[in-house]
């Protein structure tokens, strides 16, 4: 599924770092639910984090789904942060899903929104929701499959 879909285009984008040590995770964050169980809020990336992550023990499954998972630690620490969905089930790739399978558990992490290009104040029609322009996941641009991200943090103003 790609992450123009209109269900996912308005939310904003996140960098995630690991609540443990600080290490930058990923930029692409989202902030999501897990689809077995839509009260679990979560965070997921489209693009393996292939420098701040690595694997950890085995694939397994829960009792949920039978999507294969495994484990994925920070780098840094050694802190397990979240897993990697290396074979999802039927029932939740038919699901409504954002086409992420790396997530991030959210006692595990700590995050911040991104800003967009312009990194601007802005105000709405009615003067009521002034605030600054969040980068949205409708004006990413589409990755190549090819694509890791990148391991450079952004810089402090384009976080909030």
């Amino acid at each position: 599924m790609s992450t123009s879909n209109a269900n996912f285009k308005n939310k904003c984008v996140t960098q995630v770092n690991c609540v443990f040590c600080g290490s930058l995770l990923c930029t692409r964050g989202m902030k999501a639910v897990l689809l077995a169980d839509a009260e679990i809020e979560l965070f997921s990336t489209d693009i393996p984090p292939n420098r701040t992550v690595d694997f950890v023990a085995s694939c397994y499954s829960t009792e949920s789904c039978k999507c294969k998972l495994r484990d994925i630690a920070c780098l840094k620490c050694g802190n397990v942060v979240g897993y990697h969905v290396v074979a999802p089930c039927k029932p939740c790739l038919l699901s409504c899903n954002n086409g992420h399978f790396w997530m991030f558990n959210s006692d595990a992490v700590s995050t911040l929104n991104r800003l967009d290009a312009t990194g601007q104040w802005k105000a709405s029609l009615f003067e009521k929701n002034v605030g600054l322009n969040l980068l949205l996941w409708g004006d990413l641009p589409e990755l190549e499959d090819s694509e890791d991200e990148d391991s450079e943090s952004p810089s402090e103003e384009e976080c909030i």
